[in-house]
């Protein structure tokens, strides 16, 4: 299965058992996202199969986890009183380096400031048999394709940004810390069963073009929500074009449209790659397997989208929201027209997205052209390196000094940026001001804390050109720059390698094994952190209906879990859920005044912050609940976002709709996720009204239930909320939390 792991093997053989049987079945032929998924089922010949009905039991090859949201699974992990991981896991230190002077710097600070957070998670990885990925290895999501995925595999991951892994052909999916805490304890793992939505790639990627304009190209067609509920699958001529680590940014982005996740059929681009990292007899054995690695001839698609990869231009999406397309052609004229800043401050690239050695090869040979014309960056120009791996190669290859003549800075292999982790000195909070970055996010606020600063995301090749530029008006295709000794200078197409000719250096070694014996291990937590907290069980359900309790906030525009559980400053506060539930909601927009952390307490009359009114409450033990708007929850899979609604004394968040991770994460803590029966009722409610939530005691899957609103007046409105419990759902809501009632099953 990899390297590190010598005595896990995959198995071929049992998927392709349950993919006879389900064909069969259902008496027609698979995409491959089914075969893959429906491959991986817990009982093939008795799972109810119904796309977008069903709620699958399925068995994943492996669990991947990342440093910040790492403490709180691991804490719910040893909760369970289980001894050890039940399929392959580990977790990987790269959220808690803040990027600000550079690699070196950097992390040696990042060490010594997050010291206690990386003891407990290696001696916690040693105690319960996981892999260990220290502080500098790279981020989840480049060392899980470089070591981990493999062609049909089923991977989750606890970050969004998971789908990464469809680039090696896996069905790799993000969740929360709960989920993951199912799998490790040996539990089948619960999906809805995906609908497909086939994107059909025909033509060749040229020139300019990149993987990165397919994936802005989708996202600005089916917009942020149009996956939800779906697994996004590239299949036709096209996909032949691209390669493996492109296929894994067109999957990584496609958690911005809302996918359940992304994936790419076999191909020897793929082979290429695992025989490049060290895995021949993996890239042998999927070849072999093809057959069941792509979708049956006639499959059959909910919705299909078409893409001529040959007329396919450059796109840049933003800001503030990664669906908002302009092709390049047209930037400067949109720019203009919606008067969005002219300067550009920074171009960042790399991340988890976009740092392939294809990617920084391609992006250098411009930042070289440009350079041999005398020309240095005219933005702020920063590269994060995505791993240890393709630091060290990149570095012996000459393309991270490129970069430094240049004028580039280069962060440690690390999230970085990309997730708010940015010490930028250069502009002040409220100054309008424009980033390019080859992200995969761009919300408000997100990769440095100005809620003034326009985020726009592009490929790495299109970043890098516009650093030297420096303004919203330049196109690097058509225009010309000036060289310092007055000649015209104008970029010619990227080139770049698709793997390194002498191929990759691993770099440092920085993955610690878990010991053979791990009977002398012992995990400590002190009382007295700030970082660390032990947990304590939620208090199951009383048996009663939730009866005439306070709206907390009624959140208005978009609430993504960005604005309902920050990252930057409060990534500290992971693994301590009484401290980072400080910052419980206090990005979401209050529908009563326009502003943010600031809420009317119902009982004293009087405006404070979101999570001091909610201690209010909880102290006075007065449940409350949350009114939201559309698609509530995007984004990252942070089950803070629910865990601190559950701590804090919320019963309930009642919303026009929900991202997918969030409304599972909010069940898992044992909270009522509802949406409007009729979304228009959404206008019902006051902040200062009282709502009850009635028939919880015959909550049953697919029965509605009632939401009286009780005016001040001492009218009330009865409307219909629903819920997508099922019968094993309704049973964490009665425990109090699925980790609950896992514990319970396990006699702890």
């Amino acid at each position: 299965m990899s390297p590190h792991e010598p005595n896990r093997y995959i198995n071929y053989q049992r998927i392709e058992d349950n993919i006879d049987i389900v064909r069969k079945r259902l008496g027609r032929p698979l995409t491959l996202s089914e075969k893959i998924i429906y491959g991986h089922l817990d009982n093939a010949a008795e799972q109810d199969i119904q796309r977008g009905v069903s709620y699958l039991q399925l068995r994943p090859d492996r669990v991947v986890c990342q440093d910040a949201t790492a403490q709180m699974a691991l804490l719910q992990f040893m909760s369970a009183g289980i001894p050890d991981v039940a399929v392959p896991s580990s977790v990987h230190c790269d959220h808690l380096i803040l990027g600000e002077n550079g690699a070196d710097s950097d992390l040696a600070r990042a060490k010594d400031v997050n010291k206690e957070v990386y003891d407990f998670l290696a001696t916690t990885c040693a105690k319960y048999n996981l892999g260990f990925w220290g502080p500098g290895s790279g981020i989840i999501h480049q060392i899980v394709i470089e070591n981990y995925a493999f062609p049909g595999a089923l991977i989750i991951g606890t970050d969004s940004h998971t789908p990464n892994g469809g680039g090696l052909g896996a069905a790799a999916i993000g969740v929360g810390g709960a989920d993951a805490v199912d799998v490790m304890a040996g539990i089948p793992w619960e999906l809805k069963c995906p609908k497909a939505i086939g994107i059909k790639l025909t033509g060749r990627l040229n020139g300019w073009t990149s993987p990165k304009d397919i994936i802005l190209e989708v996202a600005g067609i089916l917009t942020v929500k149009g996956g939800t509920g779906a697994i996004v699958e590239y299949f036709g001529s096209g996909v032949d074009s691209v390669s493996a680590t492109g296929m894994g940014t067109v999957c990584n982005m496609g958690a911005e449209i809302g996918a359940t996740t992304s994936v790419f059929p076999f191909t020897e681009s793929m082979h290429r790659y695992l025989v490049s990292t060290g895995r021949p007899e993996i890239a042998d054995a999927s070849r072999a397997f093809a057959h069941n690695l792509r979708a049956d001839e006639n499959a059959k698609y909910d919705e299909v989208v078409e893409i001529n990869l040959s007329e396919l231009e450059p796109r840049i999406n933003g800001p503030f929201t990664p669906d908002l397309m302009t092709p390049l052609v047209k930037f400067k004229d949109t720019a203009n027209e919606k008067n969005w800043p002219e300067s550009i401050s920074a171009c960042l690239i790399g991340s988890c997205t976009n740092s392939s050695y294809e990617d920084m090869s391609r992006a250098a040979s411009l930042a070289k052209e440009a350079l041999d014309a005398g020309l240095k960056v005219k933005s702020e120009f920063i590269v994060t390196p995505g791993s240890e791996q393709i630091r060290a190669t990149t570095e012996r290859d000459g393309m991270l000094e490129i970069f430094r003549q240049a004028g580039g800075k280069i962060l440690a292999n690390a999230c970085g940026p990309c997730i708010g982790q940015w010490a930028r000195h250069d502009v002040k909070k409220g100054d309008r001001n424009t980033i390019l970055t080859s992200y995969n996010r761009n919300f408000t606020g997100r990769n440095d804390g100005n809620p003034a600063t326009h985020g726009f995301v592009a490929s790495p090749e299109l970043v890098t050109a516009m650093a030297f530029g420096g303004s919203t008006s330049f196109n690097p295709i058509t225009d010309t720059l000036t060289t310092p000794d007055g000649k015209p200078f104008k970029f010619t197409p990227p080139n770049g390698a698709e793997l390194p000719a002498r191929g990759f250096d691993a770099g440092q070694d920085t993955y610690q094994a878990p010991p053979a014996d791990r009977s002398q291990i012992s995990v400590k937590v002190s009382p007295e952190s700030q970082r660390l907290q032990l947990l304590k069980p939620f208090t199951p359900w009383n048996g009663k209906d939730v009866e005439n309790v306070p709206v907390l906030i009624k959140v208005k525009g978009k609430c993504t879990t960005d604005h309902i559980s920050m990252a930057g400053p409060w990534l500290k506060y992971r693994g301590h859920l009484d401290n980072i539930s400080n910052n419980m909601l206090i990005g979401a927009t209050n529908i009563e005044n326009g502003e943010a952390n600031k809420v009317r307490n119902q009982v004293t009359g009087e405006f404070d912050a979101v999570p001091a009114t909610a201690r209010y409450y909880k102290a006075h033990n007065i449940p409350w609940v949350v009114v939201g708007d559309e698609n509530y929850g995007e984004g990252s899979s942070r089950e803070h976002a629910a865990m601190s609604v559950r701590f804090l004394g919320g019963a309930a968040v009642i919303v026009k709709s929900f991202a997918r991770i969030h409304e599972t994460n909010l069940k898992k803590q044992g909270l009522l996720p509802l949406t409007f029966n009729n979304p228009k009722d959404y206008d019902l409610i006051n902040p200062e009204d009282k709502l009850s939530i009635l028939g919880l005691k015959d909550l049953t899957p697919g029965k509605p239930l009632t939401l009286r609103i009780n005016k001040p007046s001492g009218e009330h409105i009865d409307i219909v909320v629903d819920h997508t419990f099922n019968e094993n759902q309704i049973t964490w809501f009665h425990a109090g939390s699925a980790l609950n009632y896992i514990a319970k099953s396990n006699g702890v």
